[in-house]
């Protein structure tokens, strides 16, 4: 009889283990899907999740909301929870710890193909950030002289989009530079010097377009609510023969009501607004909005901001590093997910979905 019991109690354990609560967190058991689901058109509503890797590394977990916490991979999540279509992704150089480096950028971009997901590639050009306070050459860059900086850029694309490609990836946008209001690559490519600015830009555009004809290009620059900023920019590269498919945004408005700027929030976002119609009718380009971001506490004024862009002519909207916990990295707090789950900061994604 000793075995028999044994198998009773073994049984009986297997069973138990199974009868979760429905509040608990498990592993999501959903199987890759056979054939990827088919991606959608027209509007974009994205996120950027380019420290999902990391995260993951790190150990986080992320789970869908409340009351039925589930733990679910974190662009699925986004995808069924959220309503986000597309990912954007940055790409560096020559990391120092390897997050963003190609064969991380390929992994995380072949997750969200197999997810139906849309891509957008966003290039920095540097070994780390990329943006209107840093624009560093990278390290095995230095020295080198206009034209060979301009193949060092084209090579570097085109390693990066041969290795997507050859992973069935095909990005729909990409970006040659991140927040490049200052120019890239500086000093070089310093907005103040137009001409090698563009010379450095149509490098990459070129560089996209053989191995992808039809990515759209995009310039990409911060503050989109300032229309002299972008007028002043798009004019140099108008006149110096910029290559590119769409003007990029990024816009975090709370910032300015954090500084007791006139108006507050909705006074950065009504001139955004403004500067989006302003910018399509002078330049005849699309407008897109790379990146948005609100306090992760505020999901509420973050529905409302999502609401009002989706009722402008924009290409699309990528929220920042939506699933980064409060205080990530060294202080980002502008992401939409609390205790580990979605808030409902991006709500109007699947409730005002538009074509």
């Amino acid at each position: 009889m000793k075995p028999l019991i044994s198998l009773l109690l073994a049984v009986a354990t297997l069973m138990c283990s199974a009868c979760t609560s429905p509040s608990e967190p498990v592993v999501d058991p959903t199987p890759p899907d056979p054939t990827p689901p088919v991606k959608e058109t027209g509007f974009a509503r994205g996120a950027d999740v380019s420290w999902l890797t990391q995260m993951e590394a790190e150990g986080l977990k992320f789970f869908t909301p409340a009351p039925y916490r589930r733990e679910m991979e974190c662009m699925k999540l986004l995808r069924d929870s959220c309503g986000i279509n597309s990912i954007r992704l940055r790409v560096w150089v020559n990391p120092a710890n390897g997050w963003n480096a190609i064969p991380d950028v390929v992994a995380k971009a072949k997750r969200a193909e197999n997810l139906g997901l849309r891509t957008m590639i966003d290039f920095h050009f540097s070994d780390t950030w990329a943006d209107p306070g840093h624009q560093e050459i990278p390290a095995a860059w230095k020295g080198l002289a206009l034209t060979d900086m301009c193949t060092a850029l084209a090579t570097h694309v085109t390693e990066t989009l041969t290795a997507l490609k050859a992973a069935g990836v095909t990005p729909e946008w990409v970006q040659v530079g991140n927040e490049t209001t200052p120019g890239m690559l500086l000093p070089m490519g310093s907005c103040d010097k137009p001409a090698q600015y563009v010379q450095l830009h149509n490098a990459g555009y070129h560089a996209v377009k053989a191995i992808f004809p039809d990515a759209k290009v995009i310039i990409h620059l911060d503050r989109g609510n300032e229309r002299a900023l972008y007028d002043w920019t798009f004019d140099n590269l108008t006149r110096h023969n910029a290559r590119y498919d769409i003007i990029g945004m990024s816009l975090y408005p709370y910032w300015a009501q954090e500084q007791n700027l006139p108006g507050g929030w909705t006074k950065i976002v009504d001139d955004c607004v403004a500067n989006i119609t302003h910018l399509r009718q002078k330049y005849n380009k699309p407008v897109m909005m790379c990146e948005i971001g609100m306090p992760y506490n505020k999901p509420d004024l973050c529905s409302q901001l999502i609401t009002r862009l989706m009722t402008t002519p924009l290409e699309g909207i990528f929220y920042w590093e939506p699933q980064a916990p409060a205080g990530y990295n060294g202080g980002y707090n502008m992401g939409c997910f609390d205790n580990s789950a979605p808030t409902h900061a991006l709500d109007p994604f699947k409730t005002h979905r538009k074509q």
